[in-house]
């Protein structure tokens, strides 16, 4: 498990530690979620992304979704919704 303060560190992290699932905030300095998913995904067309977006990002969100990211979470969320969405792109992808 690890953490990044922008999109750049989370590639990067990513590749020195290949996480079974990795969580992308959309608005992160440096490079945000959609252009680090497109990073992830040119690594390792399997990585598994779940994004997590504020409310009125939704064609940011859909952008993600057509890249390749497997499910998103809304802020404000709840810890349930993390862990079934977690549980769901675990099992179905």
């Amino acid at each position: 498990i690890g953490e990044s303060t922008n999109g750049a560190e989370a590639v990067e992290a990513y590749k020195n530690n290949k996480a079974d699932i990795v969580t992308l905030d959309i608005t992160m300095p440096v490079m945000d979620g959609i252009q680090a998913l497109k990073k992830l995904l040119a690594y390792d067309p399997n990585v598994k992304v779940i994004m997590i977006t504020a409310a009125g990002q939704q064609s940011k969100l859909i952008e993600a979704l057509k890249i390749g990211a497997k499910k998103f979470i809304t802020k404000p969320f709840e810890k349930e919704e993390i862990i079934k969405n977690v549980d769901v792109v675990m099992r179905e992808y």
